[in-house]
């Protein structure tokens, strides 16, 4: 079965929101999607009935295992565009979420599969966030942020918690991505921020709220 961009769009809205609270609410989901909450009820009425989710007035929503499906397609769908934007065309990283907003909606499941093929089956796109695999299943690590790391640790970024396109660009500004091998130098008990020394770089100074979205792992 085909749906639409905005069922599309929902769908994908809610699994998101789902990630840290089950039960979704119409209010929810109206701020998330900058939607009035009486088009949100509509549009989850037609869901309801497609059987991708379970919705009862005033007790919120959630996705059926098909809507679930669904959304990690999509999700699938985006984070291998991004991979192959950033990976295969030299986009900047900040530069590919709205192109792959656009292409997520390209239905052909063979396309899809031969994209994956061609670039190699990735586990993560361009952001750190794992690419759900055929059958939906995803890598999921444990990461820190760099605000957690302990002093004197050596660590490697594997992801941001935003991913908005002017925090992109600051940690592209300050040669920081998916990859950056660091040590945590020192940290300032006066305001949060830490001072991080990458290799033949001199130490740099990140806010706190800067650090607490940058993922890491030790090494």
């Amino acid at each position: 079965m085909n749906f639409s961009t905005a069922e599309e769009n929902y769908i994908k809205a809610i699994w998101r929101l789902q990630q840290s609270d089950e039960n979704v609410t119409t209010n929810e989901l109206s701020a998330e999607l900058q939607t009035k909450p009486a088009s949100v009820t509509d549009m989850l009425k037609r869901l309801s009935e497609k059987k991708l989710l379970h919705y009862a007035p005033y007790y919120g929503v959630k996705l059926t295992p098909e809507g679930k499906k669904l959304a990690l397609s999509i999700i699938r769908k985006h984070r291998l565009w991004e991979y192959f934007l950033v990976e295969k065309l030299q986009f900047n990283w900040d530069a590919v979420h709205d192109i792959a907003e656009e292409l997520e909606h390209v239905s052909s499941p063979e396309l899809i599969e031969r994209l994956d093929a061609f670039l190699g089956y990735p586990k993560a796109d361009p952001h750190g966030d794992p690419i759900p695999d055929s059958k939906g299943r995803m890598t999921i690590t444990s990461n820190l942020s760099l605000q957690q790391l302990e002093v004197g640790a050596a660590a490697v970024v594997t992801g941001v918690g935003d991913q908005s396109s002017s925090l992109l660009e600051l940690l592209s500004q300050k040669n920081i991505g998916i990859g950056t091998k660091l040590e945590l130098k020192q940290r300032h008990a006066f305001d949060g921020s830490v001072e991080i020394k990458l290799r033949n770089q001199p130490i740099i100074t990140l806010s706190e709220q800067l650090a607490k979205t940058i993922l890491v792992k030790t090494v």
